[in-house]
């Protein structure tokens, strides 16, 4: 019944805020935050710009950060959360993501009859298979398993991981592997949980606390003190755990002291506690929506802080967008306060290979396009109007490219990809031509010569053509 109330008072509080922004058209939406992101050159957060991403949920493995998401729809229902599946994206460098499309969706349990309510999930190896946590809205936790990080994840108990009696309040797994082996999986809002996971993954050890389910003592001392209504006492821990282990300290970060959340952090010397209260890693903030949601990861020697923010939906916080921020741990481990910024990952980790052929939807920042998946083409880019863009960063072109090649399709009269360096009217070095292929699913390889491209570089596919779509982007490659 908590959770239930912290709803209710979620939507009566947003039905007052947000109703005028979600009665304005859309596509005005879209068009007034083109023109001011154009405006700001170096913008790359929200690091997806096709889809609305939420939750972020970030897993490093073999040499790749994978981005585990919630999915906000562009519409919603009845001015709350609509979201109906869970979505993947991967960086080798931090600062370019390829879109792997839905990797899972409530459609992937068949024992479910809910259509909404695919909340924040977190993935985690382990022994070659890949198990993804997620929380139902109203039917508690579940887990399902791939044998590769981009799916398809698929149910393997045919029921929720979690027994318990308030499944209402099981929302926002997080999980990892101690030292020792051991699997915690903890969870919950606005009470904290965990159970200890078999070496399976899909099943726990029900010999400890209450069949299996150990709740955490909340106290002040243990995730901060907050003075709740009429004068009494609460802790700030609200919502969506992250926890991880760094050399030997155990963290929890959480979202913090309701509507609007910040992000806040306790530590422990061990797994199961006990939890002492660290303070603030991320402030309220206009552009951060009325929710929040972290992830910590350490790739590369380098430590990064996803979250998310309205940025992309102007306002809407049923429509939020994950973002990421570089930081230093201090020297006794502490994680010092977190500005939210527009320019997002400043460096690259490692330059882009333009001589392997890349997915389209590989985007460090596009404007007015979108992604689609068919089970033959896999993900692509799609709805590319005159004047939308794709940019990619660092791009090693080394000695020298004399031929580009791409992968289309158009059901229209086509349009053109102009290719320019550094900038959207930086040097243009080539332009392909794209030509009705004979429909929106027909393929065809289309090339243009090159300027002789040489060395590192920004680059940026500005797309030309008449009104309406002009056609479907799969795939490039440099020669």
């Amino acid at each position: 019944m908590l959770l239930k109330s912290f709803i209710l008072f979620i939507t009566l509080f947003l039905c007052s805020n947000y109703t005028t922004s979600n009665d304005k058209d859309n596509s005005n939406d879209d068009a007034n935050f083109n023109i001011e992101a154009k405006s700001v050159t170096v913008t790359h957060n929200p690091i997806v710009q096709t889809n609305f991403t939420a939750d972020p949920s970030p897993m490093v493995y073999d040499g790749t950060v994978y981005v585990y998401t919630s999915h906000d729809e562009d519409k919603t229902i009845d001015n709350f959360f609509t979201m109906y599946d869970w979505y993947c994206y991967s960086s080798k460098d931090m600062v370019n993501w390829t879109d792997h499309g839905a990797v899972a969706s409530l459609k992937s349990f068949s024992w479910l009859d809910k259509t909404n309510g695919a909340w924040a999930p977190q993935c985690i190896e382990r022994n070659d298979k890949f198990y993804l946590y997620v929380p139902i809205h109203g039917e508690g936790i579940s887990v399902l398993v791939s044998d590769s990080p981009t799916g398809p994840f698929t149910d393997p108990i045919g029921k929720r991981l979690i027994d318990s009696d308030h499944i209402w309040q099981d929302i926002d797994p997080t999980v990892a592997i101690d030292d020792d082996g051991q699997a915690y999986l903890y969870w919950g809002n606005p009470q904290l949980w965990y159970i200890k996971l078999n070496e399976d993954m899909i099943s726990y050890d029900r010999s400890v606390g209450e069949n299996g389910i150990v709740s955490i003592e909340m106290t002040g001392e243990a995730f901060g003190f907050k003075e709740g209504r009429n004068g009494s006492q609460g802790t700030t821990y609200t919502e969506g755990p992250w926890f991880y282990k760094r050399k030997d300290l155990y963290y929890m970060v959480y979202a913090a002291e309701g509507i609007p959340e910040y992000i806040s952090y306790s530590t422990a010397p061990s797994a199961e506690g006990p939890w002492t209260y660290q303070g603030i890693i991320m402030e309220r903030a206009p552009q951060l929506a009325f929710t929040n949601h972290p992830g910590i990861i350490d790739f590369k020697e380098n430590s990064y802080f996803f979250y998310h923010n309205q940025d992309l939906s102007k306002g809407e916080g049923f429509k939020r967008s994950v973002c990421v921020e570089q930081f230093k741990y201090n020297d006794d481990g502490s994680i010092p306060l977190i500005l939210p910024t527009k320019e997002g990952v400043k460096q690259s980790l490692a330059p882009l290979n333009p001589f392997k052929k890349v997915e389209a939807e590989t985007i460090a920042w596009s404007e007015g396009l979108k992604t689609a998946f068919n089970s033959e083409t896999g993900v692509y880019v799609t709805q590319i109007d005159d004047g939308d863009y794709i940019k990619v960063r660092s791009v090693d072109f080394d000695n020298g490219a004399k031929l580009f090649e791409t992968r289309v399709a158009s059901g229209s009269t086509g349009g053109k990809i102009e290719i320019h360096l550094d900038s959207l009217d930086g040097e243009l070095i080539g332009v392909c031509e794209v030509n009705n292929t004979g429909g929106w699913q027909d393929w065809s390889i289309q090339s243009c010569m090159i300027n002789d491209a040489k060395g590192v570089h920004d680059l940026y596919f500005v797309f030309k053509g008449g009104n309406g779509p002009l056609f479907n982007f799969d795939w490039w490659q440099f020669k």
